[in-house]
């Protein structure tokens, strides 16, 4: 079964919003612990979620089938934003433990 064409519009939206807000993101300091942000994330996922779940249409089971994916498209997203922050993190460990000077 197909999506109803305004569910597809909506979920294409749903996912360019959400990536738009990742994007605007800037890591500085002072750091956000890795927990920290996924907690972020997923607070923005549930945002998005909740949103877009008053405007789907069509019956309960395309709903869901919508709702369903865009949150699998906003996980995918949510994934790829949270691999580039754990590099980052990673990269900036060494200014958290500085090697002991001899």
């Amino acid at each position: 079964m197909a999506f109803l064409q305004t569910n597809k519009n909506l979920i294409s939206t749903g996912m360019k919003e959400f990536n738009v807000l990742l994007k605007q993101q800037v890591f500085n300091d002072p750091l956000v612990s890795e927990e920290a942000m996924v907690t972020v994330v997923d607070d923005w996922m549930n945002f998005y979620i909740n949103y877009y779940r008053r405007q789907v249409t069509g019956e309960q089971e395309e709903q869901d089938r919508a709702l369903q994916q865009l949150q699998q498209e906003l996980n995918t997203l949510a994934n790829t934003f949270l691999a580039k922050y754990r590099a980052f993190l990673k990269s900036h460990e060494h200014l958290n433990h500085p090697l002991p000077s001899f």
